[in-house]
């Protein structure tokens, strides 16, 4: 498979950075102009709120002023003290024409009544509003209405004073449309000459009615929230939620709209929500809640008013911005890449140079075409490589000798660079695990110098060190990268074959090693052969455990080793019980011998054998 070169992999990613730059700026703008409309949105649902809470107070105000309009009129008081509610009153008349005309200019008053002292709080004038329009109740029908807190309680006022009743579902008879309806009562006392109550006035006020009177110039797509001071919903888009509390059941604000508790803690005046912040109350909405006195400056009664509008009317011109974004990081997008493009391949072609350069690095040509005219880094790196050339071709013997004197890390044999024992192990304990799930082959070959003992004493420790050192790198040599060679201690070494190379370890592996390590040596200017013999055993034929392995492969070696020097034989350790040498039964016992004692003395096999 081609791998893409770095002309390509350049390009895709200046293009990357170029449609990231682009893209995040454009969900920044996106995000932030959301965020304001958002915000902007809210401040004008906050101002409408406002509005619309000052227009229940300056509504409610007005109610009381009618309220006490009535109750101060000297007729009000004569009929109140005087009259028993039956046979003609001409003041009364009179009055009701007052009443009938406050009720025809009033289309939220659901009634309008004036209830004497006397006579159980007897209704003298009542004026009840029906599908049509305002109907007088007389009679029969008027009612005694002495029990109710709307009467003693206005009774109870001083003069100027008006009475508010807590807003519920009226549930008097008689009513007409009123009955059933949310109503808020208003009520004035009504005081003779002497400054003592004889009376009281009192409007029954359409909750509902007077709302939609207040928001005819809010937007069609607001919605209403109405709660009292213990968060009972009395206006909701969702009539079903209203009035819990006349139904067996309390429906809270603060269960739908958790943040509100502040407002019933009254520890803030005001609370904000918006479906982008808190999606959990909010949903797809913006909200704002506000928390306003009620029942007069001396109540310490309140309502919660809120206003909610739809978030995508808010969030329409984000969307179309969106839109814009969206095209305009395409375009963006194409240009980068293009932009891209072209500055890779001005980037990459010296670059490409100086790799033809390296790639053919003994090549005079190669040197020819580099870009060393050049006055910026690129001149410069060209410059560097062509000295760096000539340095490398006239050190490359000294530095292939630096390479050997290397410092050794803990696991590796000082001597030689190779691992050492516990490294080997450790290494041949994973590739057995691997092995047993893959279901690969593993060798392990044991490499004993057949004449290193003689070169050592012939020549010295010091010609010894350095055969060692051949040998190791004349294995590394003529085994593969996958292989693993490693230095036991002395003049063993132990190579591990893994994967399909494991099959053929005995006949090819096996002859390969003995022939480069028959090939003569120098040292001390004289030739050499130091020779070999090689033992080998497999997995899982021969055994499963890594000592065991290394124990087989011994033995096999010292097998070898009795039939004639340069041999190597692949015979298992199990096979070697069957032998008849009597000294292949020793090593065996030997080599088991020398396995179990650094078993016991150390805790793994980790002693040269």
């Amino acid at each position: 498979m081609i791998r893409p070169g770095l002309t390509v992999k350049l390009s895709v990613l200046l293009a990357c950075i170029g449609v990231l730059a682009s893209g995040l700026t454009g969900y920044y703008a996106y995000h932030a102009n959301r965020t304001m409309l958002v915000h902007q949105a809210e401040r004008s649902l906050r101002t409408s709120t406002e509005l619309l809470s000052r227009r229940l107070s300056v509504e409610i105000n007005d109610i009381s002023a009618d309220a006490r309009v009535l109750a101060t009129m000297p007729s009000s008081a004569r009929v109140a003290a005087s009259d028993d509610g039956t046979g003609r009153n001409d003041g009364r008349e009179r009055l009701a024409q007052v009443f009938a005309s406050f009720m025809a200019n009033h289309p939220e008053y659901l009634q309008v009544r004036l209830i004497a002292r006397e006579h159980h709080g007897l209704e003298l004038i009542r004026f009840d509003r029906d599908a049509v329009g305002a109907v007088r109740v007389t009679g029969n029908g008027l009612q005694e209405k002495a029990q109710f807190p709307y009467v003693f309680d206005t009774l109870g006022l001083s003069a100027g004073r008006t009475y508010v009743s807590n807003i519920t579902i009226n549930h008097e008879n008689g009513t007409h449309l009123a009955e059933g309806r949310p109503t808020m009562r208003v009520g004035a006392p009504v005081f003779d000459a002497g400054g003592q109550p004889v009376g009281a006035i009192v409007i029954d006020v359409d909750l509902g009615g007077l709302l939609a009177l207040l928001k005819t110039d809010l937007p069609s797509d607001y919605k209403v929230y109405l709660t009292n001071e213990w968060g009972d919903f009395l206006i909701h888009p969702d009539a079903t939620q209203t009035f819990g509390f006349d139904k067996g059941r309390r429906v809270f604000i603060q269960d739908t709209f958790a943040s509100t508790h502040a407002l019933f803690d009254q520890t803030r005046d005001q609370v904000q929500l918006n479906g982008l912040d808190a999606p959990e109350e909010a949903r797809d909405a913006i909200v704002t809640f506000i928390r306003k006195p009620f029942g007069g400056d001396d109540s310490h009664r309140f309502v919660v008013l809120g206003l909610a509008k739809p978030l995508a009317s808010a969030l329409e011109g984000a969307n179309l911005l969106g839109s814009s974004i969206v095209r305009m990081v395409l375009i963006s997008s194409v240009l980068a890449l293009c932009l891209a493009i072209l500055f890779a391949r001005a980037l990459t072609q010296p670059l490409q140079m100086l790799t033809f350069a390296a790639t053919h690095f003994l090549s005079d040509k190669s040197m020819d075409e580099l870009p060393i005219r050049r006055t910026d880094e690129i001149g410069v790196l060209a410059r560097c490589f062509a000295r760096m050339r000539r340095e490398i071709k006239s050190q490359i013997d000294v530095l292939h000798h630096k390479q050997i004197e290397l410092s050794h890390l803990a696991s590796h044999d000082v001597l030689t660079d190779l691992p050492n024992r516990m490294l080997f192990m450790e290494q041949l304990d994973t590739a057995i695990r691997h092995a047993s799930l893959s279901g690969e082959h593993l060798a392990v070959l044991f490499v004993d110098l057949d004449r290193f003992k003689q070169i050592n004493d012939r020549f010295g420790h010091s010609a010894g060190d350095n055969v060692l050192i051949a040998v190791a790198h004349r294995l590394r040599e003529v085994l593969a990268p996958t292989d693993l060679v490693a230095r036991l201690g002395g003049d063993e070494f132990i190579v591990l074959v893994k994967g399909e190379r494991a099959d053929r370890a005995t006949a090819d592996i096996a002859a390969e090693v003995l022939r480069t390590l028959n090939e003569d040596l120098l040292i001390n200017d004289q030739q050499v052969t130091v020779g070999a013999s090689v033992g080998v055993s497999r997995f899982p034929s021969d055994s499963t455990s890594a000592e065991e392995l290394l124990l087989h492969a011994d033995a096999a070696m010292y097998a070898a080793k009795l039939s004639g020097e340069g041999r190597s034989t692949c015979r298992a350790y199990a096979e070697l019980d069957d032998a008849t040498s009597p000294a292949l039964r020793s090593r065996s016992r030997q080599v088991s011998g020398r396995l179990r004692g650094r078993s016991t003395a150390t805790g793994k096999a980790d002693v040269t054998l």
